[in-house]
């Protein structure tokens, strides 16, 4: 089954319809990447977990799954479309997000 994928450019359009529904933006970097900075309302599950994890990405519409390049997401987006879940991998990731001189946030908090 081909992964979903879709640009930094077009998160940002879907951020605004994230918010208040059931779609969910997860990182899925180490603890240190994400508290570092991290795209707003985004919630962790490191990679290395996500197996023990798969109820976070679950829910009614789509899970944007994020890193820092897109490698990360991409590997977690085909260990859940296993799963069933319907995953949209991020290309170009977090990384990708900063240079676009997009906000993002530091610390543990999603937002």
């Amino acid at each position: 089954m081909a992964i979903s994928e879709i640009s930094i450019d077009e998160l940002a359009a879907q951020l605004d319809s994230i918010n208040g529904t059931s779609a969910r933006l997860i990182d899925v970097r180490e603890v240190d990447e994400y508290r570092s900075g991290h795209v707003p309302g985004a919630k962790l599950v490191v990679l290395g977990t996500v197996p023990d994890n798969v109820d976070a990405f679950r829910g009614d519409g789509p899970t944007y799954v994020i890193c820092k390049s897109g490698g990360r997401s991409m590997r977690a987006c085909e260990l859940l479309s296993d799963e069933g879940l319907d995953v949209i991998n991020i290309a170009g990731g977090t990384m990708a997000w900063t240079m676009s001189g997009r906000d993002v946030v530091e610390g543990d908090s999603p937002t």
